[in-house]
């Protein structure tokens, strides 16, 4: 009996939501300025025209580390498809991954003082830094062990 999900699937389906992940952001980029306007009316308390500018400037900030995180994720998933998992190039690629989170961490933080509900996405991005660090971490011992084993054979 043949499998229904396979790992061709699976880094298939991670690429498609990297690629939809992209789309949003792009969205996000372009409806800047409505989805600023939208929030800034939906909330009952007003933090000014500075507020309304620091939130502008954060989202469009967010976005080029974003941006680069997606970059990076669809090479790596490239890099899982043809078979080449345990490589330098997909070191740097998580270790890029999450140095972009961290840059989206520290923006946020910037606008806490404004806006003091950007501490959660900030805790968040810090969060994912810290698991995409992890798994980086794993990568390089991954390697070190592959290396040493291709040495013993």
């Amino acid at each position: 009996m043949q499998k229904f999900w396979t790992e061709k699937k699976s880094v298939q389906l991670s690429r498609g939501l990297t690629i939809a992940f992209g789309v949003l952001v792009a969205a996000a980029d372009m409806g800047g300025w409505w989805l600023v306007d939208f929030i800034y009316r939906s909330i009952t308390v007003s933090h000014g025209a500075l507020g309304r500018w620091a939130l502008l400037a954060a989202l469009y900030l967010c976005s080029l580390p974003a941006y680069g995180a997606l970059v990076c994720l669809y090479r790596l998933l490239h890099n899982i498809e043809q078979e080449r998992v345990f490589t330098a190039e997909n070191v740097v690629l998580l270790r890029r991954v999450s140095w972009c989170c961290v840059g989206v961490a520290v923006i946020c933080l910037l606008v806490a003082p404004i806006w003091y509900s950007m501490v959660l996405p900030a805790a968040a991005a810090a969060f994912m830094a810290l698991i995409v660090r992890v798994v980086k971490n794993v990568f390089v011992r991954a390697i070190g062990m592959k290396d040493e084993l291709d040495y013993t054979v």
